[in-house]
């Protein structure tokens, strides 16, 4: 827990490379982890597959949901106490600073001509995200599939819900919410259907009757389907963006946890954050990623660097215990893990040009369960990551003809050979497209040698270190992946450069495509 001493004026002001003031990042990841203790009437939501037992606080203007009901939150060194009208967070018996608690929504008050609350069909998350579980069930909800830390059918259960919405009621709510609370993107999520990718046909319903009634960018999440075509169905429906989510890049933990998920395999998650990723395209993508299931944080930052390569928002959140989930009684990640975990997950987003500001809807746009968002800081002003799209492929290879052939006259027509087929292709990119390249790949002689080569940067960016973060991150993708030895053979005009990202010579230098190449060996520590 970090310091309950007040938080010195000097850190108010103190901003790193653009992110939020350092002493409300703290504050925000301690709330998240802690909860608070409220005292009065305030309440929160309880079940369901949302933020549990929390209220939406604002900080600085930006909604972060905080846990304010849950059983460890009596634990808490925070409190909100109501002055004057004023909620006044304090630590430790001492005064913070003021705050404001999104109030309910004027919707909430209303029916359909059923009598079927408005509360009932859709919730408020944040102060602008409209958000309904469309089909509040799961087939895996009565099985050893189920997910632990799910609550989708409490809240059908007690009442505070209704078990299927439909497309006419979710358009009619989202009229309203429009109308009285500023919404200004709607999230439909949804339990697994008993037949394979079902839901996804529901929620495509669902998604057009909205877009078509107020124009709103749709979010919808959902399990990997076995047949992706269901997805274009989301995009001729008017989804804007969509979630498909992990939840634990731990194999264990997530067999533990979702035995569901863990049983389709990764391998259809990357079959699905690919196909999304074309039709939606990078950023338009998210996964959850759990913390606090029992995984390692290495987990956690590899996953985040394998979904944000995809060109997937890596979604980082704490661990909300739902009431009457197989994980009830669990608490929260300590503060300290999340602030590191969101530290280097960050610094992923930063490199790879993912941004939650350019989410166009979902949980990435609304952020307010992590606090993910305000440790983002500035994107880079060149991105580097996988190719992710058959164009970026052809634009890497179209770089790799104008040096290679045009200017450097290596080959006479092409300088494509048989390992293209076999390789990763990294790019960098800036707001205006790619501007450089590098490929990767296995060596047959030894699964744990992998071999760089055709790194190529566009003249004008030569001087802007493009082609230092291509081999930076050629070396940190090949460790990604079990590299043991990562060689390349370089002309002999490029070996200091080499020596200065911490290359070194092997043997001696020998004649390809009739200029002296040096091979050299990375460092892999």
């Amino acid at each position: 827990m970090h310091s309950q001493s007040p938080i010195a004026d000097s850190e108010i002001s103190a901003r790193a490379d653009g992110s939020f003031p350092r002493y409300l990042r703290r504050v925000v990841t301690d709330l998240q982890s802690l909860g608070v203790r409220v005292a009065g009437t305030l309440q929160g939501r309880s079940g369901g597959a949302g933020p549990a037992d929390g209220r939406a606080v604002l900080f600085e203007g930006i909604p972060k949901n905080v846990p304010i009901a849950a059983a460890y939150t009596a634990e808490s060194p925070y409190s909100l106490i109501l002055r004057d009208g004023e909620f006044l967070l304090t630590v430790g018996g001492e005064e913070l600073f003021a705050v404001e608690v999104v109030p309910e929504p004027e919707f909430y008050s209303l029916a359909d001509e059923n009598g079927v609350g408005y509360r009932k069909i859709a919730l408020l998350h944040g102060t602008d995200c409209l958000a309904c579980t469309v089909i509040q069930r799961c087939r895996f909800w009565r099985t050893g599939g189920r997910c632990r830390f799910c609550g989708v059918e409490i809240t059908a259960r007690n009442g505070t819900t209704i078990e299927t919405k439909s497309p006419e009621q979710l358009a009619e709510v989202a009229r309203a919410a429009l109308a009285s609370s500023a919404i200004s993107h709607v999230v439909l999520t949804s339990g697994t259907a008993f037949v394979d990718g079902e839901e996804l046909d529901r929620l495509a319903e669902c998604a057009r009757s909205v877009v078509e009634s107020t124009g709103l960018p749709v979010h919808v999440q959902f399990m990997p389907p076995g047949d992706l075509g269901r997805m274009e169905k989301l995009k001729e429906s008017g989804v804007a963006t969509v979630g498909i989510h992990a939840e634990s890049f731990d194999p264990d933990v997530l067999a533990r946890m979702a035995p569901a998920k863990s049983e389709l395999g990764m391998q259809r998650y990357e079959r699905a954050w690919k196909k999304a990723v074309e039709l939606f395209g990078p950023n338009q993508v998210s996964s959850f990623v759990i913390v606090g299931l029992g995984e390692t944080d290495e987990s956690v930052i590899r996953g985040g660097e394998l979904l944000a390569d995809l060109g997937v928002f890596p979604y980082v959140v704490p661990l909300r215990p739902v009431p009457g989930s197989l994980m009830a009684g669990k608490r929260p990640p300590a503060p300290e893990r999340m602030e590191n975990i969101y530290e280097a997950v960050a610094e992923i987003l930063r490199r790879k040009g993912l941004s939650s500001g350019e989410c166009k809807a979902g949980c990435v746009r609304c952020g307010a369960c992590s606090a993910l968002s305000l440790y983002e800081g500035a994107p880079s002003r060149v991105a580097c990551h996988v190719v992710r799209s058959p164009g970026e492929i052809r634009d890497a290879l179209d770089i790799r003809r104008r040096i290679f052939v045009e200017e450097q006259r290596l080959f006479e027509d092409s300088d494509v050979d048989d390992h293209d087929a076999a390789s990763t292709y990294l790019v960098a990119e800036t707001g205006g497209g790619i501007v450089g390249t590098v490929r990767v790949f296995r060596s047959n002689q030894d699964d744990g040698h992998w071999v760089g080569g055709r790194l190529a940067v566009l003249r004008e960016y030569r001087s802007s270190q493009v082609g230092e973060m291509l081999v930076r991150e050629a070396v940190r993708y090949v460790r990604g992946k079990g590299c043991t030895r990562f060689t390349a053979h370089i002309q002999e005009q490029n070996i200091r450069f080499f020596g200065k990202l911490g290359w070194t010579p092997v043997g001696e230098p020998v004649w390809i495509c009739g200029k002296r190449h040096q091979l050299m060996a990375a460092d892999l520590t």
